[in-house]
């Protein structure tokens, strides 16, 4: 079931997000001061590309650089990242078939609005990597 919502998710939605990240990425990493948040939206991408059966766990290890980091990541591309999660969350919940994707795309907001201290993990083992 998992690979199923994958790919009609890649189809419907997570090519598009994925590409957003990407550009970010770029981006950032153009900046030099950007790497650290280019190397997180890439990770998202990969994340926000084939969500089902994967699952996002705050790392214990993060501190308040992460904290600090996600501000400024939350000024430079999460706010726009998480509106085009919105808005494609919005559009696929107008169809009954989309409304689970549509869900996920809501879930991945967190995340888009503050990716620094968390960790994408496989849903079967979720505190594996902790």
């Amino acid at each position: 079931m998992k690979t199923l919502l994958n790919l009609i998710w890649l189809i419907l939605s997570g090519i598009w997000m994925a590409i957003l990240y990407l550009l970010a990425g770029v981006l950032l990493f153009i900046t030099i001061i950007g790497i650290p948040f280019a190397i997180a939206s890439w990770r998202i991408a990969g994340f926000a590309l084939w969500p089902f059966g994967r699952t996002a766990v705050p790392r214990r290890d993060a501190g308040a650089p992460s904290c600090v980091g996600n501000v400024l990541w939350l000024v430079l591309a999460g706010w726009w990242l998480a509106l085009g999660h919105l808005l494609t969350g919005v559009a696929l919940c107008v169809t009954i078939i989309g409304i689970p994707l549509g869900l996920a795309n809501f879930k991945l907001i967190p995340i888009s609005l503050a990716p620094l201290g968390h960790e994408i993990v496989p849903t079967d083992q979720p505190f594996a990597h902790r």
